[in-house]
Order: C-alpha cells, then sequence, then structure tokens
C-alpha cells in the first residue's frame, strides 16, 4: 500500500517538528514537506500533490482560509484538515466553506489525529468530537446574511482585504502580490461597495468575524 503523503502548514516551527514527531509514529505516512505561510503550502502543494494538508488558520502571507480555498479549487485530489486551537463554530464553518475536509483541535491526541487522518483518506468529513455537526449547521443558518455578503468577493478581493486587514499599506499589498498600487486601490474601492463597508477600520472588523485573520492573544 502507498503511504499516504502529508503536508504539514504552520508558521511555528515547534509546532510543525511536535506535528511531524507525531505523524513519524503513525503507518503508511510520509511527511513530504513543511510550509511556514499558506502562500509556501499552496507553491508545495502544486510541487508535490501530497494526499493530505495539515493547515493552520492564522499564518502570515497569505492566512489557512484561502489558502485551503485555493488549493481545493485546483487540486481537488488533495484534501486539506485544518488545525486549529479554537473550538469556535465560527472558526469550523470558515474552514468548511473553504473546502477543508476536517477540523482538528491542536490539542488532539495521536489516536485522533491518527483517525481524522484515516477518515479523510476515505472522503469524509471529520471533526474533532467538541464540535457537533447541528452546531455547526444552526451557526450557517444564524449567519446567512453574512455568507451572502461574503460571497460577493473575489478570491483576489478576499486576499487583499485580509492583508489590508493585518495592517498592511496599499503600496505593501502591491509589492506582495505584484500588482500596481492602482489596482489594490481600485479592489479596495470595491470590496467597500461590495460589503457595503466605508472605511478601513470597519474592513478590519470584518475580515476578524468573518475568519479571514485572527488577532493573536
Amino acid at each position: 500500500m502507498n503511504p499516504t503523503l502529508i503536508l504539514i502548514a504552520d508558521d511555528h516551527a515547534l509546532v510543525r517538528a511536535g506535528i511531524r514527531a507525531f505523524l513519524e509514529r503513525i503507518p503508511n505516512i510520509e511527511v513530504v514537506a513543511e510550509a511556514s505561510d499558506g502562500r509556501e503550502a499552496v507553491e508545495l502543494v502544486a510541487k508535490l500533490q501530497p494526499d493530505i494538508v495539515l493547515m493552520d488558520i492564522a499564518m502570515p502571507d497569505l492566512n489557512g482560509l484561502e489558502a485551503t480555498s485555493q488549493i481545493v479549487k485546483m487540486w481537488p485530489r488533495v484534501r486539506v484538515i485544518v488545525l486549529s486551537m479554537h473550538a469556535s463554530e465560527e472558526y469550523v464553518w470558515q474552514a468548511l466553506r473553504a473546502g477543508a475536509r476536517g477540523y482538528l483541535l491542536k490539542g488532539a491526541s495521536l489516536a485522533e489525529l491518527e483517525w481524522a487522518l484515516s477518515v479523510v483518506v476515505r472522503g469524509e468529513i471529520y471533526l474533532s468530537p467538541p464540535l457537533s455537526q447541528q452546531a455547526i449547521m444552526e451557526y450557517v443558518q444564524r449567519t446567512g446574511k453574512e455568507r451572502v455578503r461574503e460571497e460577493k468577493l473575489t478570491a483576489r478581493q478576499r486576499e487583499i482585504l485580509s492583508l489590508i486587514a493585518e495592517g498592511k499599506s496599499t503600496k505593501q499589498v502591491a509589492l506582495q502580490l505584484n500588482i500596481s498600487v492602482k489596482t489594490v486601490e481600485s479592489h479596495r474601492t470595491q470590496i467597500m461597495e461590495r460589503l457595503n463597508i466605508h472605511d478601513v477600520a470597519g474592513l478590519v472588523r470584518y475580515a476578524i468575524k468573518t475568519g479571514l485573520v485572527r488577532i493573536e492573544p
């Protein structure tokens, strides 16, 4: 049987090392690479085509949710399991909506990690036990309006919004995405119009609320 190929994406080296140590104890699992941010994760998936990506949410350059969205759209065979310390229904919903096939809490045991991998490899969705499918469905129903507003944004606009919310200037966003300042300004204007939010502070609050960025404690 061919081993299940795993890519670990987390911006903390010690966390990646801990996850790798866990995975190396599971039979028929092979860690093919590690990524320190979402953009690197997308690039490594393109090169290595792993079976599963273990993806942190809050990472610099490109957050885990947007990276997940890009990966599942470009490589549908690759399955993403989001790793998070938060048992929040909002984060779970955002991860599933981005295309993740699993949501695993970072405090999970080796046995749970092994089970989550087996479930996702079979094509099913795995959620850590504290997370309730019913609770998530109720959350989706409660936040229907927010979902409609977010769907108005393109992938590029969500990416720009997340960078703005991280505090990057228009010039920094332009340099990072290799586009012109004028293009960034145009996207920002369109984002404000589509969300009916007309100041940067409001955009930041919206990005945090919908899980595009997270404020570290």
